[in-house]
C-alpha cells in the first residue's frame, strides 16, 4: 500500500484542500490482487487504491468513457511479420497507467484509509489526473499516450487506434498497445532502444525485455529458423520456404479485411509483393 501511495503522489495525482460544499466527494477502497507469472507461480502482490467510480453521476462526474484496445487478429499478425522478417519482439509494462491520465472533470475523493493526514482529518483530495475506478480514467489514459506517439512522429492505424507505426527511410517501428502492455519490434535495433530510453524517462516502465507471455498466448524467440507461438494461437510461425504460402494467405486476408473497413476511404493502397502491416493497417 506505501508503493502505490508513493506512485500516486509521485505522480502529482491529487492536492490536499477542504471539502466542497457543492461537490459530492467520492470514497475511495483498497483492492488486493496477486499477480501470477506465465507458469503459474507468484510474481507478486499488489494493492491499488481505487475510487468508487459507481457512485459517478453522467454529465457531471465524467462524459466520455469509451478507450481502445489491441486485437488478438492485429498481435498474431504482427507475431507473423516479426517471424518472417526475423525481427525481434519487446514488450514493457507502464506502472499505474491510468495515474497519467489528465481529467478536466472537477473531482474531489476521500483520504484513503490507513493514509489520513494527521491534523487534517476533515479535509479531502481534488484530483488532477485520474484515479483506478473512476468512469473516465481508461479513456483519460489512453488520450494521454496517443498523444505521446503522435507528438513522436508515430502514424495511427485507421483501423486500429491501438497499432502506431513509425518510419524513418528504411526503418520501421511498430508499437502495439494493450491498455498499460506494450508490445513492439522494428527492423533498427538502435531505434528500439531510443524509443524504449524515451518511454522509460516519460512514464514509469517496467522492460519485460523479449516478449515472452503476452494475452495468453507464449512466445519463444530463439536463434532458428522458427519462432515458437504457444497459447490461444496455437500456431508455429515459420522462417522457412514454406511460410510464403501461408505469406500469401495472409495477406490476401489482410487486403480483404482492410477493403471491407476502408470502402468510405478513398486513400489508395499501394501494391504490396510481401506481408506488410502498412498494406493493412495505413
Amino acid at each position: 500500500m506505501e508503493e502505490e501511495i508513493k506512485m500516486i503522489e509521485k505522480n502529482n495525482t491529487w492536492e490536499l484542500t477542504d471539502r466542497p460544499k457543492d461537490k459530492e466527494v467520492i470514497g475511495v477502497k483498497w483492492i488486493y490482487k496477486t499477480k501470477l507469472n506465465a507458469d503459474g507461480s507468484i510474481q507478486k502482490h499488489k494493492a491499488r487504491l481505487v475510487a468508487k467510480g459507481y457512485s459517478q453521476l453522467p454529465g457531471i462526474d465524467y462524459t466520455e468513457t469509451f478507450a481502445p484496445v489491441a486485437r488478438l487478429d492485429t498481435i498474431r499478425a504482427l507475431i507473423a511479420i516479426a517471424a518472417n522478417k526475423k525481427w525481434k519482439i519487446y514488450q514493457m509494462d507502464v506502472k499505474s497507467a491510468f495515474l497519467n491520465g489528465y481529467i478536466d472533470e472537477e473531482i474531489y475523493v476521500e483520504q484513503p484509509q490507513g493514509f489520513i493526514a494527521k491534523g487534517s482529518e476533515e479535509k479531502v483530495l481534488r484530483l488532477k489526473k485520474a484515479l483506478y475506478g473512476l468512469k473516465q480514467a481508461p479513456r483519460a489514459w489512453y488520450s494521454r499516450i496517443d498523444k505521446y506517439f503522435m507528438d513522436r512522429g508515430f502514424r495511427r492505424s485507421l483501423s486500429e487506434p491501438t497499432l502506431y507505426i513509425k518510419s524513418q527511410g528504411n526503418d520501421t517501428l511498430i508499437v502495439s498497445l494493450y491498455v498499460d502492455d506494450l508490445i513492439y519490434t522494428g527492423n533498427n535495433e538502435k531505434m528500439i532502444q531510443v524509443f524504449k530510453e524515451d518511454m522509460m524517462k516519460t512514464f514509469e516502465m517496467s522492460d519485460l525485455g523479449l516478449m515472452h507471455f503476452f494475452l495468453g498466448i507464449e512466445i519463444n524467440q530463439e536463434k532458428r529458423e522458427y519462432l515458437y507461438v504457444k497459447g490461444s494461437t496455437r500456431r508455429l510461425y515459420s522462417r522457412s520456404s514454406k511460410w510464403k504460402a501461408a505469406r500469401q494467405l495472409l495477406l490476401l486476408w489482410l487486403l480483404a479485411k482492410s477493403i471491407r473497413k476502408k470502402m468510405d476511404h478513398k486513400k489508395s493502397m499501394a501494391p504490396c509483393t510481401e506481408v506488410s502491416l502498412e498494406a493493412y493497417y495505413i
